[in-house]
C-alpha cells in the first residue's frame, strides 16, 4: 500500500489547486479538463480513476468551492467502469447521481425498483438530494445501474446552497447499464467521492484557523500561545489526519480494484465525525466564525451537507459493525 502520489497525480493536485486559486467556478473547472478527468480518452476525457478522482475532489474541499465536482467525476467515473463507449460519449460532461433513498444509509441495498416489459426497463421509487440534477440521472435501482430521463423533482435545499433536488421515478422509462454490483460499486465511489472532499473541507479549515490563532491577541499574547488553545488545534489536527489516513487507503484499495467496503466505511465515519472539528474552528474563531463575509462558514456549511449526504456518523458505526 502506497499513499504517495505518482507524477499524473501530483499534476493533477496542482492544476487543481492552481485553478480553485483564481477562480472557485465550473467553467474554469471544465476548461482546464478537471471534471472530465474521468471520462475514458476514448470519449474526450483523461481516462483517469479513483485517486485522480479524490485528489481533485480534496482541492475542491480545501477552498470549500461550490462547484459540481463531486456528481461530475463521481458520474462519469461510474460509466467509465460500467458503461458503454456510447453513453459514455453521451454523457462526457457530466450526469446527476440518484443513489440515496429517504431515511436509508447511503451504503445499503436501493429500494428504487426496475421493471422489464415489451417497451424495456421502468423505475419506481425515490431518490433524494440528487446534487445539480440535469435531464438525465444515473439511478442505483435492486436490479442493477440504469440511466434514466429525469422529469419529476422537488427542489432541496442544502445548507451549502448547492441546487439539490428529490428525483420521483413513477414508471420512469430507463436504460440499463449494468446489473446490481454495478449499482453496489457506484454507491461505494460516490461514498469515496464524498469522503475525498470532506478530507479537503476539514484541511481548509483546518489551515484557516492556525492563520487566526497565530495572529489574532488576547492579552497580549498571541491565542496560538493558550495551552487550551493549542489542545484544541491538535484534535482538530489529529481528526484531519485519520481521515485523511482513512481516505486514502479506501481510494488506493477502489483504484486497484480490491475489495474496500470496510476501509469506506471508516473513511465515511471519520468524515461525518469532521463536523465536531468544524465546531472547534468554530469556536477558536470566536464571533469571526459566524460572519458570512469571513470564509469559514462556507467550511462549516460543506462539512455539514458532506455528513448528510453520508447518513451521519451513527449509521457509519452501524455499517462497520455490520461488516465485522
Amino acid at each position: 500500500m502506497d499513499f504517495n502520489l505518482d507524477e499524473t497525480q501530483q499534476d493533477v493536485r496542482r492544476l487543481a489547486a492552481d485553478v480553485l486559486a483564481k477562480e472557485a467556478d465550473e467553467e474554469r473547472l471544465r476548461q482546464a479538463g478537471l471534471l472530465s478527468l474521468c471520462v475514458p480518452e476514448e470519449a474526450g476525457g483523461a481516462g483517469l480513476g479513483p485517486v485522480e478522482m479524490a485528489v481533485t475532489l480534496r482541492e475542491v474541499g480545501a477552498k470549500a468551492a461550490a462547484v459540481p465536482g463531486l456528481p461530475a467525476l463521481a458520474g462519469t467515473l461510474a460509466l467509465a467502469r460500467h458503461g458503454t463507449p456510447e453513453q459514455q460519449r453521451r454523457h462526457a460532461d457530466g450526469i446527476a447521481l440518484a443513489v440515496r433513498e429517504p431515511g436509508r444509509a447511503l451504503a445499503a441495498p436501493p429500494e428504487t425498483a426496475a421493471h422489464q416489459g415489451d417497451g424495456g426497463w421502468t423505475l419506481t421509487g425515490r431518490k433524494v438530494t440528487v446534487m445539480y440534477p440535469g435531464a438525465a440521472a444515473l439511478v442505483t435501482a435492486g436490479e442493477g445501474l440504469f440511466l434514466a430521463e429525469v422529469t419529476g423533482t422537488t427542489p432541496e435545499r442544502t445548507s451549502t446552497g448547492e441546487p439539490a433536488a428529490t428525483v420521483v421515478l413513477d414508471g420512469a422509462p430507463a436504460e440499463r447499464v449494468a446489473g446490481p454490483e454495478a449499482a453496489a460499486d457506484v454507491r461505494r465511489l460516490y461514498t469515496a467521492a464524498i469522503v475525498a472532499q470532506a478530507s479537503g473541507v476539514l484541511a481548509g479549515a483546518l489551515e484557516l484557523t492556525t492563520a487566526h490563532i497565530r495572529t489574532r491577541r488576547q492579552f497580549g499574547r498571541a491565542l496560538a500561545e493558550f495551552q487550551a488553545v493549542t489542545v484544541q488545534i491538535a484534535d482538530v489536527y489529529i481528526a484531519g489526519r485519520a481521515l485523511d489516513v482513512a481516505m486514502w487507503s479506501a481510494l488506493w484499495r477502489l483504484g486497484e480494484g480490491l475489495p474496500a467496503e470496510e476501509d469506506l466505511a471508516l473513511a465515511a465515519y471519520h468524515a461525518a465525525e469532521a463536523v465536531k472539528a468544524l465546531h472547534t474552528c468554530q469556536h477558536l474563531h470566536g464571533g469571526l466564525g459566524l460572519d458570512v463575509t469571513y470564509p469559514l462558514h462556507r467550511y462549516f456549511a460543506q462539512a455539514k451537507h458532506l455528513s448528510y449526504l453520508l447518513g451521519g456518523a451513527d449509521a457509519q458505526l452501524d455499517l462497520i459493525g455490520a461488516l465485522v
